[in-house]
């Protein structure tokens, strides 16, 4: 599902996580070089607690400066290597892309938004049940 993302020039890495910070899915472009050729599992794992830390982090800087009923729609890093897009991807999950620093960034985040909006409830993540006591 992630593989019209990571088919776009530019786009190196997409990764689906949950809101409280558990890989969904992940996929890589075909044929990469540099330092993260491939995402793999662990790498997957980390860049999705790292997602959700960003979006707590995100939405409380919203909440501050606008109110607790704004929401963070798409939070986007720039670094010297390339670009991170972070958006949220249904209820309780985000899909975040990484690419090169010469990718059409406003083409990836209109393919994200179309992505999210052709599949995005399976993407959704539910809330997970409180644990009850035990039955005596």
């Amino acid at each position: 599902m992630l593989r019209p993302l990571t088919g776009i020039p530019g786009v190196r890495h997409a990764v689906v996580v949950s809101e409280d910070g558990l890989r969904m899915g992940h996929d890589s472009a075909e044929e990469l070089t540099g330092e993260v050729s491939r995402l793999g599992v662990d790498e997957a794992e980390s860049l999705a607690a790292a997602c959700a830390a960003l979006t707590v982090t995100s939405q409380s800087t919203v909440s501050l400066l606008f109110g607790d009923e704004a929401g963070v729609r798409q939070l986007m890093i720039e670094s010297d290597s390339g670009f991170v897009l972070f958006t949220s991807a249904g209820q309780g999950a985000s899909l975040g892309v990484a690419t090169d620093t010469d990718a059409d960034v406003g083409l990836v985040a209109q393919q994200m938004q179309l992505l999210v909006a052709k599949i995005g409830a399976h993407l959704s993540s539910q809330p997970r049940e409180p644990m009850g006591r035990p039955a005596s």
